[in-house]
């Protein structure tokens, strides 16, 4: 004997409301296929469901123990919709995204808790890569975009790059650092202290390699390699080390108090920050709502950057075309 799912529930809402009419409401059914239900399945069981004559409707202890499993049934079902909807809705699901090391921990996680704390039901998963890597995951569909630093030359046609945040670098070291107020910096200044190499295959490497053919230097001395960014960070606040970090994560331990901008105006890559996804993304209305809150976050945090830049009084070296610029504060 074979029962059909959908009898059982049909049996389980007659119970729940008392009545055939109020069951079919219910469902958005009509009464008469309601009640042809119930009598299919009194006939296919060979005993019946309620007791005669009762209202509202009593069901028999058979009845009972059916109408259990089709509850079940239903409650699934309403919660498949319940699913549905929040889906739909970007109330739920799951966003995935994945980005350059040092943006994803300093900039982008707490864009993530922001953003969770408005949309407790939807799942964020983050991965770290550099910019091929990210393009692979991104065609594999691993991730569902990323947010990577990049040239116009390095776009492909078949993804889609939204620009959120102009590259730019400083020149760091620990807070209270012999450099940070030194206003006559020379090419000795820069070589007597050493470096912080940064992470394999990180756009940073190239532009220290600008940095240094700017200053016509060969090499500087390289004392540590391949830290996380809060390691780099408690390098830099313990010794007189200097590196090359963008201006935003810098910008983003503004109050701790561990590291600090040296004034120097160095060259700048030609590149910008954005999030990059396929052009023809699988539906994911949490991801576009996810990409939509990232997109006012960083409106946001190039505002407090450029506000910041500008207090900042840069300095040219000699070595740098015997000039000096100086910017204003607001």
């Amino acid at each position: 004997m074979k029962i059909v799912e959908a009898h059982l529930v049909q049996l389980a809402a007659v119970i729940e409301t008392g009545g055939v009419t109020e069951a079919a409401a219910m469902l958005g059914m009509t009464q008469s296929a309601v009640s042809r239900t119930l009598s299919i399945l009194e006939k296919r069981i060979g005993e019946p469901l309620f007791v005669s004559g009762r209202r509202p409707m009593q069901p028999t202890p058979l009845g009972e123990q059916l109408g259990q499993q089709g509850k079940v049934i239903l409650a699934s079902s309403r919660k498949a919709m319940e699913i549905i909807r929040s889906f739909k809705s970007g109330s739920s699901g799951r966003v995935r995204i994945g980005g350059v090391p040092f943006f994803m921990d300093a900039v982008v996680s707490p864009m993530i808790a922001s953003f969770q704390r408005g949309e407790p039901g939807i799942m964020v998963h983050q991965s770290y890569g550099n910019y091929p890597d990210l393009v692979a995951e991104l065609d594999s569909g691993q991730i569902d975009l990323a947010v990577t630093p990049t040239g116009s030359v390095d776009l492909r046609a078949d993804l889609h790059f939204e620009p959120i945040l102009t590259a730019r670098n400083v020149l760091t070291c620990g807070a209270g650092h012999p450099l940070v107020r030194k206003r006559n910096l020379t090419t000795e200044d820069i070589v007597n202290y050493p470096w912080i190499a940064p992470l394999p295959g990180s756009p940073l490497v190239l532009d220290l390699h600008n940095i240094l053919l700017t200053l016509g230097l060969a090499e500087v001395s390289l004392r540590y390699a391949g830290g996380s960014l809060l390691s780099v960070v408690n390098y830099l606040a313990g010794t007189d080390a200097l590196a090359i970090l963008p201006h935003s994560v810098v910008h983003a331990f503004r109050g701790e108090n561990k590291i600090s901008i040296i004034p120097l105006d160095i060259p700048q890559p030609e590149r910008v920050l954005g999030v990059m996804t396929r052009k023809k993304p699988y539906s994911n209305p949490a991801g576009r709502k996810f990409v939509g809150h990232i997109r006012r976050e960083f409106a946001e945090l190039r505002r407090a950057v450029e506000k910041h830049e500008k207090t900042i009084q840069w300095v040219q070296g000699p070595f740098m075309g015997e000039r000096e610029r100086i910017l204003s504060a607001d």
